[in-house]
């Protein structure tokens, strides 16, 4: 069953006083092992008072073992290089195509709970979508952002097809989160035949093109900043 936002009860605006969140995207592709310590250096600037971030990069491809990740859900170690990492959550793909946005948050100025912060992310993205004509939902049993697929076949089980569009995966040190979430603009969907995304079977992945929406990152960017302001406050830096 569907996890409606009204029934999460949740704010993740700031304290007042709190300055903008910086807003910062990455030319090109970023190497993981780049995005980790850029990321390790801004927790620790953020911990001692610094500004907030959210960095958008896109990576080579790649996967990610997070701290629940199952060696058997590593269908073809040898395909892309793998990385384990620090994050909740189990195997995802990262690749051209998809938007990779790093969330670093000082929850001590917003609302210590995880759980909320979660929820916050999948807004997001579900704010996102929605600015596209898309409806993006959450379930109670599976972190992300899921798409209803009526026009493929029912699933063993006689429900509606679903498909993944956006993963998260966080990871928080002294109350400042790191990692974020991924959301599929057109990334290469076969790349994820390497992986059990996520550790789930049942169900596939798709992007906006894969959904038929011509869009660039760009347009993504734009929505996605507007979503996030909705939820977390005001940003600051690149348009």
């Amino acid at each position: 069953m569907a996890m409606l936002r009204t029934d999460l009860e949740f704010s993740m605006l700031p304290q007042a006083g709190t300055r903008p969140v910086r807003w910062r995207i990455a030319d090109g592709l970023v190497a993981y092992e780049e995005a980790v310590e850029t990321m390790e250096r801004e927790v620790a600037l953020i911990s001692d008072g610094g500004d907030e971030l959210v960095w958008l990069v896109e990576h080579p491809p790649l996967y990610t073992a997070g701290t629940s990740a199952n060696a058997s859900d590593l269908v073809q170690p040898d395909r892309f290089p793998v990385f384990a990492t620090g994050r909740g959550g189990e195997y995802t793909y990262h690749g051209p195509g998809q938007r990779v946005a790093y969330v670093m948050l000082d929850l001590k100025r917003r609302r210590q709970d995880v759980r909320a912060f979660v929820a916050a992310l999948e807004d997001v993205v579900i704010r996102t979508l929605d600015m596209m004509n898309v409806r993006g939902e959450r379930r109670e049993d599976r972190v992300g952002v899921w798409v209803r697929r009526p026009e493929k076949p029912l699933l063993a089980d006689g429900t509606m097809a679903e498909d993944k569009i956006a993963a998260l995966g966080i990871r928080l040190r002294k109350w400042v989160t790191f990692h974020g979430l991924s959301l599929n603009v057109d990334p290469n969907l076969d790349h994820f035949g390497g992986i059990v995304p996520c550790g789930i079977s049942a169900y596939g992945v798709t992007s906006l093109v894969d959904l038929g929406l011509p869009v660039m990152m760009a347009d993504v960017d734009m929505r996605l900043r507007t979503a996030f302001e909705a939820v977390f406050g005001e940003t600051t830096g690149e348009i």
